[in-house]
């Protein structure tokens, strides 16, 4: 996977971005069965026995929370990233029904290496001189 730039965009300075992933909060812009692709923080992961098999992630971005279903099929080729990722990337297609709004996974990539350049410490700014003749 390419190095992905940290963006600037969006309401927190610095938030690692992958290029062209719609936030949360613009999740009602593309219409239904639309591709795209989202970013977040794995906040969720549930598996429950009576859905065969699929998986519901919820993934947070600086802007709200995102839905994504994962298919049986698409978890066997994306496990690891499924089970182990701490942020993803997600590209599917948006599905709205009864006024919810979902990703349906067609790709799923762990990109929680981007996590450790929060964590890196910021370069220190350089010293100002000091004013002469106060």
């Amino acid at each position: 996977m390419p190095d992905m730039p940290v963006s600037n965009s969006g309401a927190m300075p610095g938030w690692p971005r992958p290029p062209a992933c719609l936030r949360a909060y613009d999740l009602g812009r593309p219409p239904n069965g639309a591709r795209i692709a989202v970013a977040g923080l794995v906040i969720l992961r549930q598996r429950p026995g009576t859905a065969k098999g699929v998986i519901f992630l919820t993934l947070e971005d600086e802007t709200g929370a995102i839905n994504v279903i994962v298919w049986r099929a698409l978890y066997e080729r994306f496990r690891r990233a499924v089970i182990a990722g701490r942020m993803l990337h997600v590209t599917g297609r948006v599905q709205r029904e009864s006024g919810v709004t979902h990703v349906i996974a067609e790709i799923v990539e762990d990109i929680s290496p981007l996590l450790d350049r929060l964590l890196a410490a910021p370069k220190e700014a350089p010293l100002s001189p000091a004013p002469v003749g106060g």
